[in-house]
C-alpha cells in the first residue's frame, strides 16, 4: 500500500490561532482538520487517517490535559504536540508525563511549528511501520503453521501441489503483492520454471522459464541473495523492455529457497498493492518464508530437479516445526515494542538491544555506525550484562565484520575462527576470545551504514534466520535515530539563524 502522510488535527478555542496554524501547515502541503474545543477534538480523533494532534492546553469545558489523557487511552499511537503560553510550565510538564511528544510556546514561529509537526509525522510513520511489521509477523506465523499442517490422507503428489500453491499464496498475503511465483530449478539445473503462482492470467505451465543468472529471479538464485529491486525498468542490471506490459509495478522482491546446502529455486513477488516498492522489512519476511518453504519443499517438491539429484550430507536434527520462527518472531516483536516506547537515540537503541541479548543469551550485543570523517565503525550502544565489553571502534575492510559492512550480507557462524576471513582483532569482543558470532548489516535507503553484532554463548544463537529478522528491525531503529538527529540538527540551525538575525542592527 502506498504510504500516505497522516492528517493533522488542530485544536484551539481561539479562531485566530486555529486558522493561522492550519494555513501554515497547508502551505506545506500538510492536510489538516480543526476543532474548537475538547469534546469536538475527541470526536474528530476517531478518524483513523489522523496521526498528529496539535493541542492547546487551555480549552473551555474539557481542558487540554484531559483531552490528552483520553487520547492516550483511546488512540495511543497519535502523536500530540502541546501548545502553551510561557506561564504554563507545570501544565506542560504534566502533558509530557502523560505522553505528549513535544510542546510549542505561543506566540508560534512558523518554521518551528512546521519542523515540530513534521517530526511528529515522521515518528508516527515509523511507529506505524513497527505496528505493521508486528501484524505481518503474526500473519507469517499463521501462514507457516498452515504450511506445515496437512491432511493425513494426502498423497505425496497432493502434498507437493498444496505446498507449492500455499507458498505462493503466503508470499502474496504477507507482502501485499498482486503477483507472486514459486520458481524451481528444472532437471538440467540451468533454468527456473514456475511451479505455482498468484495473480497470473496464464497457468504456471504456460509461463516462460528463466535462465539462472538472468533477470531478477535468475540473478537472485545465482548470487544466493535476497534481491529488492525498486524499479526493474530503470535498473541497468536487467533487460525489462516488456515489464510495463506485464506488471503494474517495476518493484520486485526475490528470495532464494535453500534446502540444506543446495538451492531449490526462488520465491518472487511484485505488483505490491498501491505500487509502493518493497522495503527492508519485506526482505526479512520473504527470507523467513523462503527458509521455511525450503524445509517443507525439500522432499516432495524437489523430486526430479537437478538441485536435488544428490542426497544432502547428514545434518543436525531439524528444529521442531516453527520453533525457530516462533522464537524469532517473538524476539522481533519485543524489539518493536522497545523501540516504539523510546524516541531519544541512546535510550531507543539500548531498548532495542536489551531483549536481543536476553533472548540469544549473548554478551556483548552492540550496534555500530560508520563515522563520516574517519570511515571507521563507531559503537553507538552496547549491552554487555556486566560480563564483557565490545570494542569502541572497528576498522573497515578487516575481518568478518568488515565483510558484512562491504557486502551487505550477514554472517552467522558458530566457529568464526575457522573462516579464513576471521580477524581476532576485529571479530571478537574486547579482551574476549573467539566464539559464536552473529553480524548483521544495517541498511538505510539502500546503503549499508553499519552493523549489529552479537556473541551468543550457544551455537544456535548465531542463526541466519534470526539475523535476517533482526537486520530489518534494527535497520528501522537506525532510521528512526538518524531521522531524530537530523531534525534536532535542523531545529538547532533554525534557532541559530534566528539568534543571529535578532542580533543584527536595524536600519
Amino acid at each position: 500500500m502506498t504510504a500516505r502522510t497522516a492528517r493533522i488535527l488542530v485544536v484551539d478555542d481561539e479562531r485566530f490561532f486555529r486558522e493561522a496554524i492550519r494555513e501554515v501547515l497547508e502551505a506545506e502541503k500538510l492536510e489538516c482538520v480543526v476543532a474548537s474545543n475538547g469534546a469536538e477534538a475527541l470526536e474528530q480523533a476517531e478518524d483513523p487517517t489522523l496521526g498528529v494532534v496539535v493541542l492547546d492546553v487551555q480549552l473551555p469545558g474539557i481542558d487540554g490535559i484531559e483531552v490528552l489523557r483520553r487520547l492516550r487511552g483511546r488512540r495511543p499511537e497519535l502523536k500530540v504536540l502541546i501548545l502553551s503560553a510561557h506561564t504554563d510550565q507545570e501544565i506542560v510538564l504534566e502533558a509530557l508525563r502523560l505522553g505528549a511528544c513535544d510542546y510549542l510556546a505561543k506566540p508560534l514561529h512558523d518554521e518551528e511549528l512546521v519542523l515540530a509537526v513534521r517530526r511528529a509525522l515522521d515518528t508516527h510513520a515509523v511507529d506505524q511501520g513497527w505496528r505493521d511489521l508486528r501484524d505481518r509477523l503474526g500473519r507469517l506465523e499463521r501462514r507457516l503453521v498452515a504450511l506445515a499442517e496437512g491432511a493425513a490422507e494426502e498423497t505425496a503428489e497432493e502434498r507437493t501441489a498444496r505446498l507449492r500453491s500455499s507458498v505462493a499464496d503466503a508470499a502474496a498475503e504477507v507482502l501485499g503483492a498482486g503477483k507472486t511465483s514459486l520458481m524451481l530449478l528444472d532437471e538440467d539445473g540451468a533454468h527456473l520454471r514456475v511451479a505455482a503462482a498468484t495473480g497470473r492470467k496464464l497457468s504456471p505451465e504456460e509461463l516462460d522459464p528463466v535462465p539462472v543468472g538472468e533477470g531478477v529471479a535468475g540473478l537472485a538464485l545465482a548470487r544466493n541473495e535476497v534481491l529488492l529491486v525498486e524499479d526493474v525498468r530503470k535498473d541497468p542490471r536487467f533487460q525489462a523492455r516488456d515489464a510495463a506490459a506485464r506488471y503494474t509495478s517495476g518493484s520486485f522482491a526475490v528470495a532464494p529457497i535453500p534446502a540444506g546446502d543446495r538451492l531449490l529455486g526462488v520465491l518472487c513477488a511484485t505488483d505490491r498493492e498501491g505500487g509502493a516498492p518493497f522495503e527492508e522489512a519485506d526482505r526479512a519476511i520473504l527470507r523467513i518464508l523462503a527458509l521455511q518453504a525450503g524445509q517443507l519443499l525439500a522432499g516432495p517438491a524437489a523430486e526430479g530437479h537437478a538441485a536435488a539429484s544428490e542426497p544432502p550430507p547428514p545434518e543436525a536434527p531439524p528444529e521442531t516445526p516453527l520453533e525457530g520462527v516462533d522464537r524469532d518472531a517473538e524476539l522481533a516483536r519485543r524489539v518493536c515494542e522497545a523501540v516504539t516506547s523510546e524516541v531519544e537515540p541512546a535510550r531507543l537503541l539500548s531498548a532495542a538491544l536489551r531483549p536481543i541479548g536476553a533472548a540469544l543469551d549473548a554478551a556483548p550485543v552492540s550496534l555500530y555506525l560508520r563515522d563520516a570523517e574517519s570511515g571507521e565503525l563507531v559503537c553507538q550502544v552496547q549491552e554487555d550484562g556486566g560480563l564483557r565489553a565490545d570494542r569502541p571502534r572497528l576498522p573497515v575492510g578487516r575481518g568478518l565484520t568488515g565483510q558484512v559492512l562491504e557486502t551487505g550480507r550477514l554472517v552467522a557462524t558458530a566457529e568464526p575462527e575457522h573462516d579464513p576471513r576471521f580477524d581476532p582483532g576485529v571479530d571478537t569482543p574486547e579482551g574476549g576470545g573467539a566464539g559464536p558470532l552473529l553480524c548483521v548489516p544495517l541498511r538505510f535507503r539502500g546503503r549499508t551504514l553499519g552493523v549489529f553484532r552479537a556473541f551468543p554463548k550457544a551455537a544456535d544463537g548465531a542463526s541466519p534466520r534470526t539475523g535476517e529478522l533482526l537486520g530489518a528491525a534494527l535497520s528501522a531503529a537506525v532510521r528512526n535515530v538518524l531521522l531524530y538527529r537530523s531534525l534536532v540538527d535542523t531545529i538547532e540551525e533554525v534557532a541559530r539563524v534566528r539568534r543571529e538575525a535578532g542580533g543584527r542592527p536595524q536600519g
